[in-house]
Parts: structure tokens; sequence; C-alpha cells
């Protein structure tokens, strides 16, 4: 059982969320609020698996909000502004619903959700990004990832298994892990540490990748690992 709550600023729509939301056997619509202060308040002694959110709302918006408690809880946005989807998936949404929906879309986030939750059970924010890869949207696992390298506006991910090219920045993407997981050792390369290998003077070896050591000296990793 999946134990959510619903925010938005308008009375119609929270009624949509209810109505979809009692007709999902696994969902728990536990309250709904028509401010983010609110409902930020209420988790903080209440805490839920699940956020449906509605992003332009006055005060705390739900970008804001989402900034907030993004590795405390699962998020579904529900707007009707699609120019926000790609931001909304960069805070590691579970998933994007877009003003009207039918129940039918309503419930596939559902079990979206369910599905996350019944492989992290111990994890609200999973560790894994969510990249766009050709026209779909691909959960990626920071467990997997060995390395990545950008390539003007795009980068890719080398996983153990395959590769991924995705429209986006390598800073922009730097931005969305773990620090202590993951180091920048060149303009264009962005490594895991715990993936390392072997350790030279000017490169570090990944599976079967030399990476070039730019920004930091072979030295300066080794002290990190230490």
């Amino acid at each position: 059982m999946i134990t959510a709550i619903a925010i938005d600023d308008e009375p119609v729509a929270l009624d949509v969320i209810k109505s979809h939301a009692i007709q999902v056997p696994f969902l728990n619509l536990q309250a709904t609020f028509l401010s983010a202060t609110q409902a930020l308040n209420h988790i903080k002694i209440n805490p839920v698996g699940l956020v449906f959110l509605d992003i332009s709302m006055p005060g705390l918006s739900g970008l804001g909000f989402a900034e907030i408690v993004k590795h405390k809880t699962q998020l579904v946005f529900t707007t009707a502004h699609p120019e926000h989807a790609l931001k909304g998936f960069e805070l590691a949404a579970t998933d994007y619903l877009l003003k009207p929906f039918n129940f039918s879309r309503f419930l596939q986030a559902c079990e979206l959700a369910d599905v996350r939750a019944s492989r992290y059970p111990n994890d609200t924010n999973p560790q894994t990004l969510l990249v766009k890869d050709g026209h779909n949207w691909v959960p990626v696992k920071l467990a997997d990832l060995l390395y990545i390298r950008g390539e003007d506006n795009y980068v890719s991910l080398f996983l153990k298994d395959k590769r991924i090219l995705t429209r986006m920045t390598l800073t922009e993407l730097q931005q969305k892990l773990p620090t202590n997981e993951f180091l920048r050792v060149h303009k264009s390369y962005i490594i895991s540490l715990s993936k390392i290998e072997k350790i030279e003077k000017h490169q570090v070896s990944i599976a079967e990748a030399k990476i070039p050591l730019s920004m930091l000296s072979s030295d300066s990793i080794l002290l990190m690992l230490s």
C-alpha cells in the first residue's frame, strides 16, 4: 500500500485526484492540500511514499516543494504546463501527468510508483536517474553507471551493458550526481569512483576505457579513495 497526499491550489483538480485515487486498491490518499507549505508541515510529522503535486501555485511552488522533499518521497507532477516536464524529471519525478488526465493515465503513474517502491522498499529516493533515450524516458541505476562523457550538448552514459546518449550538458548532469560517488576528472568526463580499476599518472582505467585526468591529479583521487 502506498500512502500519498495531493497538492493543488485548485479544489476541482484535487477532486479529480480523489475520485481517481479511490479506484486504486493499493493507494491510500491520506490528505489533500491547497498549499505546498501546508503539505510540507504535514509530511514532516506524517511521512508519505508519494506526492501528487501541481507546479504553478502561489507561495511555495511545486518545483520549490519538490526540491525540498525529493530525497524523502516519490513525486508525480500534475500540471497543465508541459514546458516544465524536463525540470520535473530532473527532480527525479516518478511520472508527469498533463492535465486533464484520465483514470487510465493516473493508474499508470500509480503503478510506476508501486513498482519503484517494491524494488526499493527501504529507499524512497532510489539511486537512479531518469534520462531521455531517444523518445523515451528511462531509469538509469547509478550502481550500473561506469562513467560519463560529455559531447557538446549531449552526454553519453556508459553502463555495464550499454551506452545511453541523452541531450544534456555534462555540467547539468554533474549537479544531479552524489558528490561522494561521482567525480569530474576532466572537462569531458565524470567517473564513478567505485568503478576505478587502475590509477595512473594521467589517466584512470574503468572497464576497458582509459579516461584522461585534467582537473585532478592521480594523487588527489587516491586521497579521496583512502
